[in-house]
C-alpha cells in the first residue's frame, strides 16, 4: 500500500527549491476526475465530437469527431506548482474490443503545448497496458508493459495503475495485483508547466482510443485500490464518475419511447437474444415481427411494434409422449434454445425432455420420474434448475431437482414430499425458494397434511426447509407480488369429505408467509394471476363438487376475482362455466389479453372443447375460440421462430398438441 510520508517529503523539496515558499501540495490529495473535465456541466448537450453508449447495463463515451476535442491544460489541477506528483494511481473504467496486432491506442496523454512532444501517456496494444515516461532533462522515454491484461475483450473493466517509487501495480476488476520493478523510480520532476492532457488520444487520428471511456481518475499520493475493492460489481467499480455517465440506466415509458443517445444493437430473425443484466439498455429489432424492443436486465420489453391481433388458431403438431402427460412445462435455457419438459405418468418409461428444432418439439433426454404430476423450471444465479413432482405412492416418496450441466438434466438434490402435485419457485429480496403441494399421505391417505416452503443456503448450496402450511389436498401452487407485497396461493382441492373447501392466500411478512384471505373453492385444481391495465387477477380452475348433491359434480363454475383496493380482498369479478377445470393459462398477442381453460371431463366424455377467452373490459372475458381436446390437463403459451403457440397436454392420452396462433 502506498504511504503519504515519501510523496509529502518530495514534494516538500520540490516545492521548496522551485518556489522558496512554505511547502503546499502541487494539487488537491482527492481525487481528480480528468474525465469530466472536459465533459459539459450536468443538463448540457454534450459536443459533436463524441457519442454516448450503453453497453451491458452502463454508459460510456465514445470519440466520433476531431481527435483533439476532449483535451485541457495542466494547470487546471496542478494549482500550486508545476510537477507532476511522483506517487499517484490512476483509475481507468473501459470497454474496447479486441485489438489487431501492432495496433496501439491511449486511454489519456499528457503533451507539451508547443512541441506536442509526449511527457506521460497510457496506452493499450493487443492484451497489454503500457504506461510511457519521458524522463525530465535527458529526453529518453521509459515504459512499463503489463502483458496478459485481458482488457480487449468487449467487456467493461476497471483498471487501477498505482506507481509508488520503482514499483508499478497493476489491479484489475479487484482482482489480485500485478507487480513490475522498474530500473528507475518514477521521475520526481516531471514538469507540467505548458502540458495539456487528451483524452482518448495523443493528439492524433492515429492511436485514437476506439473503446467505450467511463472513468478516468488520477488520485495523487495513495493506491486507489483500497478505495475500490472490494465491489459488488469490480468491473465497474466506481471512484469517480461523471455525473452525465452515472444516470439511471433509461427505462422505456409507456407514454412516449425515451431514447439514450446511442445504444448497442442486435437485429434478428426469430427467438429474443439473451437478456440478463449484463445486455441491459442493449436494443433488439425483430425482423419478423418488426419490433424494437430494450433490455430492462430481465426482459425484452416493447419500445415500438406493430400490434399484432389473434385471427385463428390451427393445429400444428401432434407430439406422442411415453405415457399420459399431466404437466408441461415450457422454457428456454439461454445459448441452448427452446425446451419443453413433460410429466409423464408411467414410471417404467420415464418423462420426456423436448427441445425445439425445425418448427417442432423432438425428444433430447429422457429423465427417471415416478408418476410425473408436475415440473418447475428456475434459475440461482447462473444455475438452471427443473425439479419434479412425484406422486407414486411407496414408502418413500421423493421428488428431485435436477441440474443443467454439460447439455444435460443431472440429478442434483432429493427432496421428500407426499404425493407432490404441484412445485413453485419464486424469490424474495434474493433469496430463492421453493414451495410444494402435497396432496396426500401414502400410509392414511389423508388430506390434511403439511405443505413445504424451501429456501435455498447459498453456503451449502442445497434447498433446506423453511416453513410448513397446512394444507388439504393440495394441488397447485401460484406466486404472485402486488406492489411491494408477495403472495403465495395454494389450491385446495379435497379434505377428506368434501372438495368444498377454503383455499388460502398467504402474504409474506416478518420473514414467512401469513394468511391473507380464505376464498371458497370447488375442488380448486389451480390458479392463475395475471395483471391487466394495473389491476390484479386470479383465477381458480374448479374441477368437481363432491358432497351437497348438485345435478352435474363436473360443470360447475370457475371463478376469476380481482383485487379491490377499497377493501384490500380479492372479490368475485366473474363466474365462468367450466367442466372439470384443470388449468388457466394467461397470455397475450399485441395488446389483447386471453385466457384458456383446460377443460377435462364433464361426467361422461373426455372428448371437451376448451375454450379460448378475451378479455373485453366492461363485459369481462368472453369466449373467442373452441379448441377440440381431448382429457386436457395443462395449457402453456410460447413463443418460437417468431410466432406464438400454444400446447397442451392430456392426462387420458399419449397424444398432446401444439396449435399456432395465427396473428394478423
Amino acid at each position: 500500500m502506498l504511504t503519504c510520508g515519501p510523496l509529502i517529503l518530495t514534494w516538500v523539496m520540490v516545492t521548496t527549491r522551485v518556489q522558496g515558499h512554505s511547502w503546499r501540495p502541487c494539487t488537491d490529495l482527492l481525487p481528480l476526475d480528468l474525465f469530466a473535465r472536459v465533459l459539459p456541466q450536468p443538463g448540457q448537450d454534450l459536443p459533436p465530437q463524441v457519442q454516448m453508449v450503453q453497453s451491458r447495463g452502463s454508459r460510456g463515451l465514445r470519440l466520433a469527431g476531431l481527435t483533439t476535442a476532449l483535451s485541457f491544460p495542466a494547470s487546471q489541477i496542478f494549482t500550486n506548482c508545476d510537477h507532476f506528483p511522483a506517487e499517484f494511481s490512476l483509475v481507468a473504467t473501459i470497454k474496447i474490443s479486441r485489438l489487431r496486432q501492432k495496433k496501439n491506442q491511449y486511454i489519456f496523454s499528457l503533451l507539451e503545448d508547443q512541441s506536442d512532444s509526449l511527457l506521460l501517456g497510457l496506452r493499450m496494444s493487443e492484451n497489454r497496458l503500457h504506461l510511457l515516461t519521458t524522463l525530465p532533462g535527458v529526453g529518453v522515454r521509459s515504459r512499463v508493459s503489463f502483458k496478459d491484461v485481458g482488457l480487449d475483450d468487449n467487456r467493461w473493466h476497471t483498471l487501477v495503475l498505482a506507481i509508488s517509487g520503482p514499483y508499478a501495480t497493476l489491479t484489475v476488476d479487484c482482482g489480485l495485483p500485478l507487480e513490475i520493478k522498474q530500473a528507475q523510480s518514477f521521475p520526481s520532476t516531471l514538469r507540467t508547466r505548458g502540458t495539456r492532457f487528451f483524452i482518448g488520444s495523443r493528439k492524433r487520428w492515429r492511436g485514437r482510443f476506439s473503446g467505450l471511456l467511463r472513468q478516468l481518475v488520477l488520485l495523487p499520493g495513495s493506491d486507489a485500490t483500497v478505495r475500490l475493492c472490494p465491489s459488488s460489481e469490480s468491473s465497474l467499480a466506481e471512484l469517480s464518475v461523471p455525473q452525465v455517465l452515472k444516470s439511471i440506466p433509461l427505462q422505456p415509458d409507456h407514454q412516449e419511447p425515451f431514447y439514450p443517445y446511442e445504444t448497442e444493437a442486435r437485429v434478428t430473425l426469430g427467438n429474443p437474444p439473451p437478456c440478463s443484466r449484463p445486455e441491459k439498455g442493449q436494443l433488439w429489432f425483430n425482423v419478423q415481427s418488426r419490433g424494437l424492443f430494450i433490455c430492462d436486465g430481465l426482459t425484452w420489453t416493447t419500445l415500438l411494434q406493430n400490434k399484432e391481433r389473434l385471427d385463428y388458431i390451427e393445429n400444428y403438431q401432434d407430439l406422442y409422449t411415453s405415457s399420459e402427460t399431466f404437466d408441461v412445462e415450457v422454457f428456454s435455457i439461454p445459448s441452448e434454445g427452446l425446451f419443453m419438459a413433460a410429466a409423464n405418468r408411467d414410471s417404467v418409461s420415464g418423462s420426456g425432455l423436448y427441445k425445439w428444432r425445425n418448427g417442432s418439439f423432438q425428444l433430447y433426454q429422457n429423465i427417471s420420474t415416478q408418476e410425473a404430476r408436475a415440473w418447475k423450471h428456475f434459475t440461482i444465479d447462473d444455475k438452471i434448475f427443473l425439479v419434479v413432482a412425484n406422486s407414486r405412492e411407496a414408502e418413500s416418496e421423493l421428488s428431485v431437482i435436477y441440474l443443467w450441466n454439460q447439455q444435460r438434466f443431472l440429478h442434483y438434490q432429493t427432496l421428500e414430499t407426499h404425493g407432490a402435485l404441484d412445485w413453485e419457485a419464486f424469490q424474495i429480496h434474493n433469496h430463492s425458494f421453493l414451495v410444494v403441494a402435497n396432496h396426500r399421505r401414502a400410509g392414511d391417505s389423508n388430506h390434511n397434511i403439511h405443505s413445504v416452503i424451501y429456501k435455498w443456503n447459498p453456503n451449502t448450496k442445497l434447498f433446506e426447509v423453511n416453513q410448513t402450511l397446512s394444507t388439504s389436498g393440495a394441488y397447485d401452487w401460484e406466486f404472485f407480488t402486488v406492489g411491494p407485497y408477495h403472495f403465495l396461493v395454494v389450491a385446495n382441492t379435497f379434505d377428506g369429505q368434501t372438495t368444498t373447501i377454503s383455499s388460502t392466500i398467504y402474504v409474506w411478512l416478518d420473514g414467512c408467509f401469513r394468511t391473507f384471505q380464505n376464498i371458497l373453492t370447488v375442488g380448486a385444481t389451480d390458479w392463475e394471476a395475471f395483471q391487466i391495465d394495473g389491476r390484479f387477477f386470479l383465477a381458480v380452475a374448479n374441477s368437481q363438487r363432491i358432497s351437497g348433491g348438485g345435478p352435474n359434480p363436473y360443470s360447475i363454475n370457475s371463478t376469476v376475482y380481482e383485487l379491490s383496493m377499497l377493501t384490500q380482498t380479492f372479490i368475485r369479478f366473474q363466474d365462468i362455466l367450466t367442466h372439470s377445470a384443470v388449468d388457466w393459462e394467461f397470455f397475450t398477442i399485441g395488446d389483447e389479453k386471453f385466457l384458456v381453460v383446460a377443460n377435462s371431463y364433464d361426467g361422461s366424455s373426455y372428448s371437451l372443447n376448451s375454450i379460448v377467452y378475451r378479455w373485453q373490459g366492461y363485459e369481462g372475458f368472453v369466449p373467442v375460440h373452441s379448441l377440440p381436446t381431448f382429457g386436457c390437463r395443462d395449457w402453456e403459451q410460447f413463443s418460437a421462430d417468431g410466432g406464438s403457440f400454444l400446447i397442451y397436454s392430456s392426462a387420458t392420452s399419449r397424444l398432446s398438441k401444439v396449435f399456432k396462433l395465427r396473428t394478423y
